[in-house]
């Protein structure tokens, strides 16, 4: 059975199978450090204070919602989303936490908006690149609507460095490659965006990496497991008895406080820097 990201098909998803989403993106944002990776870049954005920001795939809306409730933030933000899910939460979470003035929601297909070219200061792409059908449209979208010597910033993980321990270490690495291509649709976006940005009139101006790591215990990769292990099951290229009695073993390592994960994380800092017509079918 071929299955892939979740992500991309998560409108043909059940109502018990988006709940588990809404719940992985909002404990993934309330992760210590996976929060800290995140005021990481959203200082040097506000310091630049913008007026208009822009999210391209902005699920719950749990970073716009993190800007918002800065007090050094005077801007507007705008978050876009394919999932009408993700959006309602997004709206309910941003009235709960009282920064719904700041904000707005709407669904939309990030690969061909309906937003007005040089119209957003800044262009956010959080965890997304990894997950889009075509990512060479979505970067002539987010080239499109930043303005001229505006800011695009892209977040996301080098998915095939995610690794957890297992005692036995050729399933362990077997388990993880199952894990990266069953839950991201471009699990090595981050290698190929500095040869890309180019051909878009796009400019490295900063990047720097982090790697994500819990040892001992277990809080953001847990979660990551519940979420996505469910779809490995389903692509049938592990036995279901093999993948249980590893996660019986991911769950007894944080229980005795011998847990390890981990993956690395990239975010660059673009500028607009010209416009230029792209073919995208020669972007590759």
């Amino acid at each position: 059975m071929l299955v892939h990201d979740p992500h991309r098909f998560v409108n043909e998803l059940d109502e018990a199978s988006l709940d588990l989403l809404v719940h992985r993106l909002e404990s993934r944002a309330k992760n210590p450090v996976f929060a800290q990776l995140l005021d990481k870049y959203s200082s040097r954005i506000i310091a630049e204070k913008p007026e208009k920001i822009l999210e391209f795939g902005c699920g719950t809306g749990a970073v716009l919602r993190a800007l918002a409730m800065r007090d050094d933030f005077n801007g507007h933000a705008i978050g876009v989303d394919h999932c009408a899910a993700f959006i309602n939460a997004a709206n309910k979470f941003s009235q709960q936490e009282k920064v719904a003035d700041r904000l707005a929601f709407r669904v939309g297909d990030v690969h061909e908006l309906d937003i007005p070219s040089a119209s957003f200061d800044v262009v956010i792409a959080h965890t997304l690149l990894s997950h889009v059908t075509e990512p060479a449209k979505v970067l002539s979208e987010m080239a499109r609507i930043v303005r001229p010597n505006g800011k695009i910033i892209i977040f996301d993980g080098d998915y095939t460095s995610l690794t957890y321990a297992y005692p036995d270490h050729g399933f362990g690495q077997k388990m993880d490659a199952a894990l990266s291509n069953t839950t991201f649709n471009n699990p090595r976006i981050m290698h190929d965006l500095p040869r890309l940005l180019p051909a878009f009139g796009l400019r490295m101006a900063e990047a720097w990496g982090d790697a994500v790591v819990e040892i001992g215990e277990g809080n953001f990769y847990k979660t990551f497991a519940e979420a996505y292990v469910p779809y490995v099951k389903k692509t049938g290229v592990l036995t279901t008895q093999a993948i249980d009695i590893w996660l019986s073993e991911q769950y007894k390592a944080m229980e005795k406080g011998t847990f390890f994960a981990a993956c690395n994380y990239y975010t660059y800092f673009i500028e607009r820097v010209r416009d230029r017509p792209v073919n995208i079918s020669r972007v590759k």
